[in-house]
């Protein structure tokens, strides 16, 4: 099942009687706990019926005790582990997995890591469970995401709007979550969010932003260039030399790639860079005009180089605060 079907069937209070939520991305594992949390029983009967317990801080004879009581005075309890991959003896719950309580609704929190399963544990959660596998995005899925998302809660989005946030929050859904439910609580439902909104109440600039500093590398605008990177300089908490690199890295990523696809169709070279439409492509061949593949290449590596040094890898540049590695860096890429 879907995360949207599963979320649709918890509000509808239509149950599985284990739920095992497993992945990298945390944000739909929460999710779904949550609604189960808000929809799995009545108000009155949380205090007695629902426990909320901890990997680290359970054993499964301990846990089993939990599931096999009965509820209280309800049709039924609901049992949620958080934090399932830190629990000692997790696959020991095998002979219960197969045999459920039909009184026990039991939500097992596997996060930041996919479980395996092919595994004999693996094998009977599929048999016998309702198996979620939380996957990241990839950065071309942000965006469409952020549109989606915003639909659910009654906003329009214009593409240059999703597409800065997407450049500005990354993959990290759980932040961007909250900046849209911020944007929600501010504006009239059916409002179509563009740059400005996001300008004003999610504070990024206009301006000055990652998807702003793409175009100007594109076009080669020095003079923007300076002017954006003067800013990040002195605004460095909001926007950190790693996630400026991150950006940068996937954009000329994308350059590099097409480089190999001259004479493919516009419609081939949307496809292949997995762009939202040949409205983005336009920049992306301004830069190829701009950029030969060897300055590409010695650009990726630049990126390469100066994101260890942000890290502190160099031990020799260790002390080089990210706002002068920063203005090295953007140097290095024009010259």
């Amino acid at each position: 099942m879907t995360f949207e079907e599963i979320l649709r069937d918890v509000r509808d209070h239509k149950f599985a009687p284990v739920y095992f939520l497993h992945g990298e991305e945390p944000f739909f594992i929460d999710r779904i706990a949550e609604a189960i949390e808000a929809h799995g029983l009545p108000e009155a009967e949380k205090g007695f019926n629902q426990t909320i317990l901890y990997g680290k801080d359970v054993d499964p004879l301990g846990l089993l005790d939990y599931l096999r009581r009965y509820p209280m005075m309800s049709a039924r309890q609901v049992i949620i582990l958080r934090e399932a991959q830190e629990m000692k003896g997790l696959t020991d719950l095998a002979s219960y997995m197969e045999n459920p309580m039909p009184t026990t609704l039991f939500v097992v929190c596997f996060k930041h890591k996919k479980f395996d399963m092919g595994t004999k544990f693996g094998k009977v959660l599929k048999a016998k469970t309702l198996v979620f596998e939380s996957k990241k995005l990839y950065d071309n899925q942000v965006a469409d995401w952020i549109s989606s998302y915003g639909k659910s809660r009654k906003m329009g989005m214009d593409a240059a709007a999703a597409h800065l946030l997407s450049e500005y929050l990354g993959t990290d859904l759980g932040r961007i979550t909250n900046e849209l439910d911020k944007l929600a609580l501010n504006l009239p439902g059916g409002t179509t969010i563009t740059t400005q909104h996001v300008q004003e109440f999610v504070g990024i600039s206009k301006e000055y932003n990652v998807y702003e500093l793409q175009k100007a590398f594109a076009t080669r605008d020095m003079a923007k260039i300076a002017r954006i990177q003067q800013y990040f300089a002195a605004n460095i908490r909001k926007n950190p030399l790693i996630v400026t690199i991150s950006s940068l890295f996937s954009y000329f990523s994308k350059v590099y790639m097409l480089h190999f696809l001259k004479g493919s169709s516009d419609a081939e070279m949307v496809k292949t860079l997995e762009l939202r439409s040949d409205w983005f492509l336009k920049e992306y061949k301004i830069a190829l005009n701009n950029y030969n593949l060897p300055q590409t290449i010695k650009i990726i590596e630049l990126l390469k180089t100066y994101d260890l040094r942000s890290k502190g890898v160099d031990t020799d540049t260790t002390n080089t605060g990210e706002e002068e590695l920063m203005k090295e860096l953007f140097w290095k890429i024009l010259h």
